[in-house]
C-alpha cells in the first residue's frame, strides 16, 4: 500500500514526547495510529506492546516488573483494553529514576477509558488523530478525499468499489467487536440504527426528543448513544458559541459524522 507521509503529525507527537512523560495518541480505529508510531520508532530506541497480540498481553501480565526496568520510548497500542495500566504508568513516571517515556495509542477518548483522567492528570498530553487531511493527500484530490473519506485503507483502495466495501466492513466490525471490547453491552443493531439516523441529520442541531421517539427510548438513552459514538471518534458534536456563556450551556450542539466516506456508506 502507498505510504502517505504525515510529517506535521509526527512533529506534533515528537514535540509532545519531548515535553511530557506520557503522550496519548487517540483516534478512531484504523486511522493510522500504529503506522504513525512505527514511523516514530525508526527515530529512537523503542519497546512496543500491542494489546491485541496475545504474546504482548502475556508479557504485560505483570506490568510493573516488565516496564520498570525499560528505558527509552515505550509504545502501548490499543491501551483502552487494559485500563488498569494507567495506575502503573502514574507510579512509573513519578519515580525520579524512570528513564522511559510512554506513547499510548487508543481508540477511545479519555472519558471512556476508566481511570485515565484521574491516574494521569497533569502527566499526559493528548493528541487527537483522524485520517488523512487535505494537506497530506494534495489539494487537487479533494473530490476523492470527500467521496472515499479519510481512513487510509478506504482512501488508498484500488477502486471505489473496494473503498465502499472497506467502509461497510469497518461499520460492521465497529459495532460487533470494537464497542463490546470497551465493556459496553448495547445491541449492535440499535447503535447502527442510531448512527444511521445521525447520518440523516448530519449538520443539523441535535434533537434528543426526536431521536428518542424514533428509537423508542428515553432522551437520556439517546444522549448516551450520542456521547458514546462521539467518544469513539465517529461522531463530532459542534458546540454552539455565544458571548453569553449561559446560552452556550443550554443550546444543543450540531452533530456530524466525522468521516465523509462513512457518511456516504451510512446513507447508501
Amino acid at each position: 500500500m502507498i505510504m502517505v507521509p504525515r510529517i506535521e503529525l509526527i512533529k506534533t507527537v515528537t514535540y509532545a514526547l519531548r515535553h511530557n512523560p506520557v503522550v496519548a495518541l487517540l483516534g478512531p480505529r484504523q486511522c493510522g495510529k500504529t503506522t504513525l508510531a512505527r514511523m516514530i520508532i525508526k527515530r529512537r530506541k523503542t519497546e512496543y506492546f500491542d494489546l491485541e497480540d496475545h504474546t504482548d498481553l502475556v508479557r504485560l501480565s505483570a506490568p510493573m516488573l516488565t516496564l520498570e526496568n525499560q528505558s527509552g520510548l515505550i509504545i502501548i497500542d490499543e491501551v483502552q483494553r487494559k485500563p488498569e495500566l494507567f495506575e502503573i504508568f502514574r507510579v512509573l513516571v513519578d519515580r525520579p529514576v524512570t528513564k522511559s517515556k510512554f506513547l499510548l495509542l487508543g481508540s477511545a477518548s479519555p472519558h471512556l477509558v476508566q481511570g485515565v483522567s484521574e491516574s494521569l492528570a497533569g502527566r499526559v498530553s493528548i493528541v487527537e488523530m483522524s485520517g488523512f487531511d487535505l494537506g497530506e493527500v494534495r489539494y487537487d484530490r479533494f473530490k476523492k478525499l470527500w467521496f472515499r473519506g479519510s481512513f487510509p485503507r478506504s482512501y488508498l483502495a484500488k477502486s471505489d468499489r473496494l473503498s465502499f466495501q472497506w467502509q461497510n466492513d469497518f461499520i460492521k466490525t465497529f459495532f460487533e467487536r470494537d464497542i463490546p471490547q470497551l465493556g459496553i453491552s448495547i445491541p449492535s443493531q440499535t447503535l447502527r440504527r442510531f448512527w444511521t439516523m445521525v447520518a440523516h441529520f448530519h449538520g443539523q442541531i441535535w434533537n434528543a426528543a426526536e431521536f428518542a421517539r424514533s428509537l423508542g427510548s428515553s432522551e437520556a438513552t439517546a444522549r448516551r448513544y450520542l456521547d458514546l459514538l462521539s467518544g469513539t471518534y465517529v461522531i463530532r458534536q459542534l458546540q454552539p458559541w455565544f458571548e453569553n456563556i449561559r446560552k452556550r450551556q443550554v443550546k444543543a450542539p450540531k452533530i456530524y459524522i466525522r468521516d465523509s466516506g462513512l457518511l456516504h456508506a451510512l446513507l447508501a
